[in-house]
C-alpha cells in the first residue's frame, strides 16, 4: 500500500508573495508550439529565496559554502512537524515538545498560509530554541514563515546560531494541512553555483 504524500511546497507563479523588494517571480515563453515551435519552452526570472526554499550557509556568512556544496542528507529523513499556532513572535523552548531525538523539526505557525499576499506578522524561531535545538541533535529547521528571523531583524541572531551549529534551514514552507507528528522530508535544494538559497520542493510523506 503506498504511503500518503504532502506537498508543502509554494506554488510559483505570478501571485507569490515575495519579500518586500526582492525579486518577484515572473515566467516568459521564448519558443511556443502556437507560433510555430515544435515546443513550448519557458525562461524564468526569480529569487533564490522563492517559495519553499532552503537557504544556504553563504546566505549569511560570505565565506561559509554555496547551496551546491551543502551535504544533501540533513533534507532527506524523518522529522517532526510542531504545530507552534498562538506562540507569539518567537518560538522559545518552552513550546517545544519532548523531542525523542529528532534529526529535522519543522514549525508551522500560520493559521492558514497566506498565498494571495505578503504577512508582516509572522513568527520567528528564538536563538536560545535554535541552540536547544542543535544540542539536541537537530540538524535542520524549517518553519511556514519567510525567515527563522524577525522580518525587521538586522542582526539576525537565528541565523547565526544555525551557522554555528551547521545546521540547514527550510523556509516557506506549507504546513496547513499536515496534522502534528513524524513524517520523512524531502527537500532537495537544486546545485547552483554560487547559490545562496535555492527553490525546492519539499513533500512529506507518511512513515512505513
Amino acid at each position: 500500500m503506498s504511503r500518503r504524500i504532502w506537498d508543502i511546497s509554494q506554488l510559483l507563479g505570478p501571485e507569490l508573495p515575495v519579500w518586500p523588494g526582492d525579486t518577484a517571480f515572473r515566467q516568459e515563453g521564448t519558443w511556443k508550439m502556437r507560433e510555430g515551435s515544435p515546443v513550448n519552452v519557458s525562461a524564468i526570472t526569480m529569487s533564490t529565496h522563492s517559495g519553499a526554499h532552503a537557504d544556504a550557509p553563504l546566505h549569511y556568512s560570505e565565506t561559509a559554502p554555496d547551496i551546491a556544496t551543502v551535504d544533501l542528507e540533513p533534507y532527506l529523513g524523518e522529522c517532526l512537524v510542531i504545530d507552534a499556532r498562538g506562540v507569539g513572535a518567537l518560538i522559545g523552548v518552552e513550546d517545544l515538545p519532548h523531542l525523542r531525538s529528532a534529526d529535522r523539526v519543522l514549525f508551522r505557525t500560520f493559521e492558514r498560509f497566506p498565498h494571495e499576499k505578503w504577512d508582516d506578522a509572522t513568527t520567528a524561531i528564538a536563538p536560545e530554541t535554535i541552540e536547544w535545538l542543535a544540542v539536541q541533535g537537530v540538524k535542520l529547521v524549517g518553519i511556514d514563515g519567510p525567515s527563522i528571523d524577525p522580518q525587521d531583524s538586522k542582526t539576525m541572531e537565528a541565523h547565526k546560531t544555525v551557522l554555528k551549529h551547521d545546521l540547514r534551514v527550510l523556509e516557506g514552507l506549507v504546513l496547513d494541512d499536515v496534522p502534528e507528528g513524524r513524517y520523512e522530508l524531502i527537500a532537495l535544494p537544486l546545485p547552483i553555483a554560487g547559490g545562496d538559497a535555492s527553490p525546492v520542493r519539499a513533500v512529506l510523506r507518511e512513515l512505513a
